[in-house]
């Protein structure tokens, strides 16, 4: 859907970030800072914390932490992210956070579902070989599988058990990366959960223009390539290479002797064209992450990702994939639905990748619901963020690849499969539509309830209880979605979970008793989430 791309004008920057109440930092690991000592040091307190506090816990025997994540705050408020490990098995299910005052003291915790970590034996009675065979089973739409159990401590619905975490990758029908991870007792063979490897944009894609824009390339003896050498990503032709044989070293670099990219053509024999759109968008996305949250990257390592266009053949659909640090999009199905490389796709997609390296959603459940609303969300945002002339900020989900749009805000439902409502049953839908939920609680937090016209596109959005919502403003939620995120929301954090982590973030950065903290609770409970 790409256009064309002069050196005339420069790539829209997007609107400035609102300066919050309290601003965090976070410090990724190996960072050589002045905040290192302070990061060691938190993480020493958290340890000691956890220890000291064993029964809150749930920690005991045989049990270690793994430290993720750590977000230093302003006031000095250090949060400590850890993964558990029960003899050195991983813990599904036992990851937790330490929440601690600047001099280290013990504020409060947030935890996954599991409590003990302990089993009673590490030592499976169901072999390796037969959970292998049997996950394969349990995955009968990938093609070409190979296997890879796992020994895990499996407690993500709070009762720990030894299980086999077993990853069945392999390819789909139009050979893009396809996979299931298959999780079995250990003990009496019998299947516990199943859910997809990959996270995937489930579209069809018409691909539209952004316009003439300016993006960042780097000269080279003859020429110029895509690489940008401000954020470090590098934009690739896969040369239509099934997606599950990619890694970050295959296809080849768009190259051009005149630095100018594309026709701005639908369907365009030029592969340039569809390179364009993937580049600049990767581009705004790293951007709005780092000017609007410090964060520097996907992992916040200052590292750039690999973005692959023409991937596979008649592959209609886009994805992120955490194994190559890599983003790929197909060319559609090859006669009406062209690239799917439009600002709040590319965004959702890489979104994933944040997910994964802070809370690390299970893509199960209502976690799976929120994980994919996380990247709803945020590939919104990003479109706000980049302020486009032709693709402007809207709450239709990928309205460009998938006229009139894919999935929207204000009334999920409309696409006739997505909750507008919260109910026992949500956690049971497709992630793609238990999101709903999520999305619908977004757009009332952000817009309230009721009719609003926005961008000339009217939104109606109903409460499912009936009341009225006075909306914030979408930047506000994003910013408290964010630190919900990176600071309070663990694997198996579910809808009830996100609404205490929201209100946590609410009140962090606006106070206890502001006008933001009630209009998160306000629509949660617009959205049955009490």
């Amino acid at each position: 859907m790409s256009p064309t791309s002069s050196s005339r004008r420069a790539l829209a920057a997007g609107a400035i970030a609102v300066v919050a109440a309290l601003v965090s930092v976070v410090v990724p690991t190996g960072t050589a800072s002045a905040a290192t000592g302070t990061r060691e040091a938190a993480i020493a307190q958290a340890r000691a914390n956890v220890t000291r506090n064993a029964g809150v816990f749930g920690f005991g025997a045989g049990q270690d932490l793994v430290v993720k994540d750590v977000v230093l705050d302003a006031d000095g408020t250090q949060h400590v992210r850890f993964d558990r490990t029960y003899q050195g098995l991983p813990v599904v299910g036992g990851d937790l956070v330490v929440h601690q005052d600047a001099r280290g003291r013990l504020k409060d915790s947030s935890r996954a579902a599991a409590h003990d970590a302990a089993v009673t034996s590490t030592v499976p009675k169901v072999p390796a070989q037969a959970g292998a065979a049997n996950a394969i089973a349990a995955a009968p739409g990938v093609q070409d599988a190979t296997s890879t159990p796992e020994l895990v401590v499996w407690a993500a619905d709070g009762t720990p058990r030894l299980a086999w975490r077993t990853t069945v990758e392999g390819s789909g029908e139009h050979g893009q990366p396809a996979g299931k991870v298959v999780v079995t007792d250990a003990t009496t063979g019998e299947q516990i959960e199943t859910y997809d490897a990959e996270h995937q944009a489930a579209g069809t894609g018409h691909s539209e223009y952004t316009g003439d824009i300016t993006i960042d390339t780097t000269a080279q003896s003859g020429g110029y390539t895509l690489k940008d050498p401000v954020r470090g990503h590098v934009t690739k032709d896969a040369n239509n290479v099934a997606a599950s044989a990619l890694k970050a070293t295959s296809g080849t670099p768009f190259t051009s002797t005149t630095n100018v990219w594309g026709d701005g053509k639908k369907f365009s024999t030029d592969r340039s064209t569809a390179a364009v759109d993937a580049h600049a968008n990767t581009a705004w996305t790293f951007d709005y992450y780092k000017n609007t949250f410090g964060r520097n990257g996907i992992k916040n390592d200052g590292k750039g990702a690999t973005v692959f266009v023409h991937v596979g053949t008649n592959w209609d659909n886009a994805q992120w994939s955490d194994s190559c640090f890599c983003m790929m999009t197909g060319d559609g199905d090859g006669s009406t639905d062209p690239e799917q490389v439009d600002l709040d796709t590319m965004g959702h997609e890489m979104t994933h990748g944040v997910t994964s390296a802070t809370a690390n959603l299970r893509y199960s459940g209502e976690s799976g619901g929120l994980n994919e609303s996380t990247s709803d969300i945020f590939g919104t945002m990003v479109e706000w963020y980049a302020n486009n002339p032709v693709d402007t900020g809207d709450y239709l989900f990928s309205d460009q690849s998938t006229p009139p749009w894919l999935r929207r805000f204000d009334k999920p439902s409309l696409d006739g499969r997505s909750a507008d409502c919260w109910s026992s049953s949500v956690g049971k839908l497709d992630v793609h539509n238990s999101s709903g939920v999520g999305n619908h609680w977004f757009y009332l937090a952000s817009e309230g309830s009721g009719s609003k016209t926005i961008n000339g596109f009217t939104y109606n959005s109903p409460t499912c209880n009936n009341s009225t919502v006075t909306g914030i403003g979408n930047q506000k939620i994003a910013k408290i979605w964010y630190r919900a995120l990176t600071v309070y929301m663990t694997s198996t954090t579910n809808y009830k979970g996100a609404r205490t982590a929201s209100l946590s973030a609410a009140k962090d950065l606006y106070g206890l008793n502001s006008t933001e903290y009630k209009a998160v609770a306000a629509a949660w409970s617009g959205v049955n989430v009490n």
